[in-house]
């Protein structure tokens, strides 16, 4: 800390405050992003998405994922890995329900 000719204390504290509002911040000068892309992209019907996730399949089916693990192993459902994440073929999913092609 030190002490200037009025008296008053500068300490650590006031001198990063000092840096932080200074117009010299390289985030003043960058220009900003905007995210028209993400409130411009389409939505796709679920219906007609190829995969979803597990969880996905859940909530739209209404059961628990152990059941839909079940339905999983027992061949109900169709799934495809790519990597460590496992997704559900919602043509499968649709199929099961009563709901997609025979």
């Amino acid at each position: 800390m030190s002490v200037d000719e009025t008296g008053d204390h500068h300490g650590k504290d006031e001198r990063l405050s000092e840096f932080a509002t200074s117009s010299n911040n390289a985030a003043d000068h960058m220009p900003r992003r905007s995210n028209s892309a993400a409130i411009t992209s389409k939505v796709v019907p679920f219906v007609q998405r190829p995969t979803c996730t597990i969880k996905e399949a859940c909530g739209a089916v209404g059961l628990g994922r152990t059941k839909r693990y079940e339905l999983i192993g027992g061949g109900a459902l169709e799934t495809l890995t790519i990597g460590r994440r496992r997704l559900v073929r919602v043509p499968s999913l649709l199929k099961f329900l009563g709901m997609g092609q025979p």
